[in-house]
């Protein structure tokens, strides 16, 4: 028997409650694989609702393992392995987002019956609060943080979540009531979701990303798509490709782009030598007076006035926060400027298209840090950029071999063993008036345990060498 403890009541629900997904307390049994911050957000929610759970792991010491024990639960777990004993008498499946539903026990698992739910799909069941769902390669986290600043600024009582930060489970016990979520979600968390009704979502950008889980790009795609599955109103990126053949069906669909198209509702123009944000043929503000800097963060500020439109939020607030709201740390962050030139710390460009983004976006002539785990991208796709932006590119990491086969022929391309050899070898390349970019569009995991470490040993690299001049 499961013990409870002290919890709080489920709260109201317009979408049914727990029993829209099937599961009913007593008599559902939820298997839960993975037991990093979501899975161990998934159990709390489960256990105190009364709902059976047991837990597997094919990690013997699992990131939350310590935080499971200290909560005195006798929940059943299989750690170091799945083994195919602990699927016994389970109804449900809840598979954490770093788990591939292609591993074996797991598939075998879904073949047999057991029905896969999702902590989205909890989520979704548990609140009555509007959702903005917000998903693409890159971005997310930044358009995510700023719709949350914009809400705030506009007197709503609004959290965010998902993907970002605090999972999306936990956002329901946090006391006081919530008119609006906003939810960063991942492909991952998509492609295992069913029960999805948000009130506005968009997806950014795609490009080649977590390949090594995907297979293929088209596969990947409709992943993300699935946000747009059950939606009222549809942001869609006219500037991307793929993402603006994602039309609304009988859905409301609202479009921005910095390119020149028909009919976007947010975009960019120019008047008397100066670019404005626009909404439809009004212009709201310069665009320089927007506080993030590179043209990526252009289009990630049409997107998030974007959604808060279609949520409601006054043009007034969300223009007030464009003028003072400093984008995230590690994404295009200036660290310091040393003999005339300029470090710039875009570590949580773990992929191609970020790193793309991060030199599209700036002046000048830049040096390039790159390389990490490229989760099988084809980096092919950032010559061209390189040729025309980059005066050198240096490279570390476990894929550094293979960057540099591709990119040796459009500029100056370097090796090294690691990031404070990086830091070094760029100081001596980079002319006045030049960027050192630290934008790795790769994974971090071979050297670091994630992008923030990453960003901070780069930071405390180039301060180290500012305090050594």
């Amino acid at each position: 028997m499961i013990q409870t403890g002290n919890t709080q009541a489920p709260q109201e629900t317009v979408h049914g409650g727990l029993s829209v997904l099937g599961i009913i307390p007593g008599v559902s049994v939820v298997i839960v694989i993975g037991l990093g911050i979501t899975g161990f957000s998934v159990i709390r929610f489960l256990v105190s609702r009364g709902v059976e759970v047991t837990v597997a792991d094919d990690r013997e010491h699992p990131p939350c393992l310590s935080r499971l024990n200290e909560l005195g639960w006798d929940i059943p777990r299989a750690l170091g392995g799945y083994d195919a004993q602990a699927f016994n008498g389970t109804t449900h499946l809840v598979v954490s987002p770093g788990v591939s539903l292609e591993t074996r026990e797991i598939r075998r698992a879904l073949n047999l019956g057991l029905q896969l739910v999702s902590d989205i799909d909890l989520f979704m069941s548990s609140t009555s609060g509007k959702v903005i769902g917000i998903t693409g390669s890159n971005g997310k986290s930044t358009v995510t943080t700023l719709l949350g600043v914009m809400a705030k600024e506009d007197g709503r009582k609004v959290k965010i979540g998902g993907n970002l930060g605090v999972p999306a489970l936990d956002l329901l016990d946090q006391g006081e009531p919530t008119e609006l979520y906003v939810l960063e979600l991942s492909s991952f968390q998509l492609e295992r979701t069913s029960f999805l009704h948000t009130d506005t979502a968009t997806v950014l950008n795609i490009s080649p990303d977590h390949m090594d889980r995907h297979g293929d790009l088209e596969t990947y795609a409709r992943a993300k798509q699935r946000i747009f599955s059950k939606c009222r109103v549809v942001v869609i990126n006219q500037d991307d490709p793929l993402v603006a053949s994602m039309d609304g069906q009988d859905q409301e669909v609202l479009r921005f782009g910095l390119k020149e198209h028909q009919q976007l509702d947010f975009s960019v123009e120019q008047r008397d030598g100066t670019e404005w944000i626009m909404y439809r043929k009004n212009p709201q503000m310069p665009a320089d007076s927007v506080r993030m800097r590179g043209r990526h963060n252009l289009s990630n500020t049409l997107a998030a006035l974007a959604l808060g439109h279609a949520a409601g939020l006054s043009m007034a607030s969300m223009l007030k926060v464009l003028r003072v709201f400093p984008g995230l740390p590690h994404r295009m962050q200036s660290v310091a400027t040393i003999d005339g030139v300029d470090w710039v710390n875009d570590s949580k460009a773990t992929n191609i298209g970020a790193c793309i983004a991060a030199l599209e976006g700036l002046p000048g002539r830049t040096v390039l840090i790159a390389g990490g785990d490229g989760k099988g991208a084809d980096f092919n796709a950032l010559k061209t950029v390189v040729r025309e932006q980059a005066r050198a590119v240096v490279l570390f990491g476990k894929d550094a071999g293979l960057l540099y086969s591709i990119l040796q022929s459009e500029t100056q391309t370097l090796r090294v063993e690691n990031l404070g050899q990086a830091v070094e070898t760029s100081a001596h390349l980079a002319r006045p008036g030049d960027t050192v970019l630290l934008s790795p569009a790769c994974a971090s995991l071979d050297q670091f345990t994630d992008y923030q470490a990453r960003g901070r040993f780069f930071e405390e690299s180039v301060r180290g060498m500012m305090h050594a001049h």
